[in-house]
């Protein structure tokens, strides 16, 4: 009985000394505002509607004519994605949110959104609509003339919103935390917890 009991007290001790994760993005766990916005299909869709089937979402904020951060940035996503399992890849959306709805309608980003993953979305809406979105996820964007193909360039926020199926905004991916197998590490543990 008492080689049970000190057994017991073992096992109990090492899974209360299990290590917690340490999350490689920033923790913010605020809630995430549930947008309505135009895919590169031609239809209208919400954020509620890819956090479905305890779906993680990984969204992003940019536009196609940008010539570094966006295409730095979905490369990273992409390198995420293959980081997982396809069990685990099946459980992740990523979303890709023009803030340049002028250039960018949705035959512009299908045929820009998917050539970094077969899976990723591209969104646009009005400017309104943009703009909204934009400020409830606190993400910065301005016009900027400049010289680009299309004659003007768009500064903006460059993080990585990863939403899980609470419809919250779990982590924040800054540049400097944008590393795909430290990403995939984050996704694994949450895809443990929904």
């Amino acid at each position: 009985m008492r080689i049970l009991t000190v057994l017991l007290t073992l096992a109990f001790l090492v899974l209360s000394c299990k290590k917690e994760h340490k999350f490689n993005g920033h923790f913010y766990d605020a809630p995430a505002y549930d947008f309505e916005l135009t895919s590169q299909e031609g239809n209208r869709v919400k954020l509620s509607d890819f956090l479905k089937q305890k779906r993680i979402v990984l969204l992003f904020f940019g536009y196609t004519f940008c010539p570094d951060v966006c295409p730095t940035a979905l490369t990273t996503m992409a390198n995420t994605m293959e980081n997982l399992s396809e069990k685990e890849r099946e459980r992740v959306q990523v979303l890709f949110i023009s803030v340049d709805p002028e250039r960018d309608k949705p035959e512009v980003l299908k045929a820009y959104v998917p050539f970094f993953h077969p899976t990723f979305i591209g969104l646009t809406g009005s400017p309104e609509e943009i703009a909204k979105t934009a400020k409830e996820y606190k993400a910065y964007y301005r016009k900027v003339e400049g010289e680009s193909k299309g004659g003007y360039l768009v500064d903006h926020t460059a993080t990585i919103y990863l939403i899980t199926p609470d419809k919250k905004i779990k982590l924040l991916y800054t540049e400097a935390k944008q590393v795909p197998d430290k990403m995939a590490e984050d996704i694994k543990y949450l895809l443990k917890k929904f």
